[in-house]
């Protein structure tokens, strides 16, 4: 049967009169998506199914938030029970002791975890604590990392062209939105990543001022970058050694590695962690956890957070079924979606080479990404912006949707291997990635 999306097509006309943009979010628009975005219906297991019935092989899976794949029977049964006997309560309940429980084992430098809702939320929560804690004003974020949308963290965020950003020794601040407080980034420091020589300039210009460095544990907000060998106990030495607190945020890499969290991968206990997106398995669930001295300044008279919706029964229910399925076995659904992208990851390289393609694939657990590129690798935002045919990539992940597959079209959005996935939607993804190079010119 021919590939068809007409009634993507007239869904998109009809959400013009009432969504900006036609969605609830930029990056599910035409700016990635073309003229139109493909509007899904339903999905199972690694498949989503369109409104027009077309069948895909899911390697997007709503950003990393379904690890165990869409509509997994543990999950649906949790979720089904909670709805049953109250969705939410706003008051104590028991299902916040049992997953604190689970996430306290999981990661190691959760003695005390509070919930929220959102990985926004839990960033905002963490430099609040951390600045609240240490009475200082300042923090340090890295170029390209996104830590939500929060006012004080949105800067030198999106890819833009090299000659915008300044010396890599005194980074231009990128502001990406109108609309921020005046003085939102007076306390923010941004700095290169995989640079630690950038992190010791920056603490000695501000030498007493900085509450906290926050970093994603593995660049994950700009396809998968990882960090240069040494470099993240390269932050835990500085910022320990200059009474600084050192943030993990976690959100986007959670139970997608098979140790369940970064800092546990590459063996790098931070103060203070962010966790989101996997941990609720679709459904909106944060967490902010970290040392018991720090977390406590939280309590009632100290650093204000609140939040009706924070420990939502019917999220936790599903975090519940979640981690408990994932860590089943020794982790084993972890383990096999490492597996799954590794295989995928040396498919891509033997097929871009087999065919002289300029691309590489760079990934770390669960997670991997392609770039359009003549470097060996990719190390941070500048090389990205500098060196990354953005284009390309977009219009290879589009090219690929006729074929059955489905990944984000944008450029800096990973793609995920799941419990869900086998070797042999691998072997579907490959040949329709080998006719999808084809149809590009590559």
């Amino acid at each position: 049967m021919p590939y068809v999306t007409d009634k993507s097509r007239d869904l998109f006309a009809r959400s013009l009169h009432v969504l900006i943009e036609g969605v609830s979010s930029p990056s599910r628009g035409p700016a990635n998506y073309g003229a139109y975005p493909l509007f899904m219906e339903r999905g199972e297991g690694p498949y989503i199914y369109d409104a027009d019935g077309n069948r895909y092989v899911d390697w997007m899976m709503c950003y990393g938030l379904e690890p165990l794949g869409h509509a997994h029977p543990c999950i649906v049964q949790a979720v089904s029970e909670a709805v049953a006997t109250g969705p939410h309560f706003a008051a104590a309940t028991e299902i916040e002791v049992e997953v604190a429980e689970l996430i306290q084992q999981m990661v190691p430098s959760a003695e005390r975890v509070r919930f929220a809702n959102t990985g926004t939320e839990a960033t905002m929560a963490a430099i609040r604590l951390a600045r609240g804690y240490t009475g200082k004003p300042k923090f340090i974020k890295f170029e390209g990392h996104y830590h939500g949308w929060y006012d004080d963290f949105l800067v030198s965020v999106h890819p833009a062209e090299p000659g915008r950003l300044g010396h890599r020794n005194d980074p231009i601040k990128l502001v990406e939105s109108s609309g921020l407080n005046r003085q939102a980034l007076d306390d923010t420091i941004v700095v290169p990543w995989n640079d630690l020589q950038a992190v010791e300039r920056a603490i000695d210009t501000y030498r007493g001022q900085i509450a906290a460095v926050i970093t994603e544990p593995v660049m994950a907000n700009m396809g998968i970058i990882p960090p240069e060998p040494g470099y993240l106990q390269g932050l835990r030495d500085l910022t320990r050694d200059n009474g600084i607190l050192l943030i993990f945020d976690e959100v986007t890499t959670n139970l997608h590695v098979p140790s369940g969290t970064c800092q546990k991968y590459y063996g790098i206990k931070p103060d203070i962690s962010t966790l989101g997106k996997a941990l609720g398995n679709g459904l909106p669930v944060a967490a902010l956890v970290g040392r018991a001295d720090i977390m406590e300044a939280l309590a009632w008279g100290g650093v204000l957070h609140y939040g009706a919706q924070n420990a939502s029964r019917i999220g936790l229910y599903a975090t519940r079924a979640g981690l408990q399925e994932l860590n089943r076995n020794g982790g084993e659904a972890l383990h096999h979606a490492e597996r799954i992208a590794q295989r995928l990851t040396a498919g891509l390289r033997e097929l871009f080479a087999e065919r002289g393609t300029k691309a590489i694939v760079q990934n770390v657990g669960a997670m991997l990404q392609i770039f359009f590129t003549e470097r060996p690798a990719i190390r941070d935002y500048r090389d990205f912006c500098a060196n990354v045919n953005q284009a390309k990539f977009k219009e290879f992940a589009r090219a690929l949707f006729k074929y059955g597959v489905y990944l984000s079209p944008s450029p800096v959005l990973h793609s995920i291997a799941t419990a869900a996935h086998t070797d042999e939607h691998v072997n579907v993804t490959l040949d329709a990635m080998r006719r999808a190079l084809r149809d590009i010119g590559q």
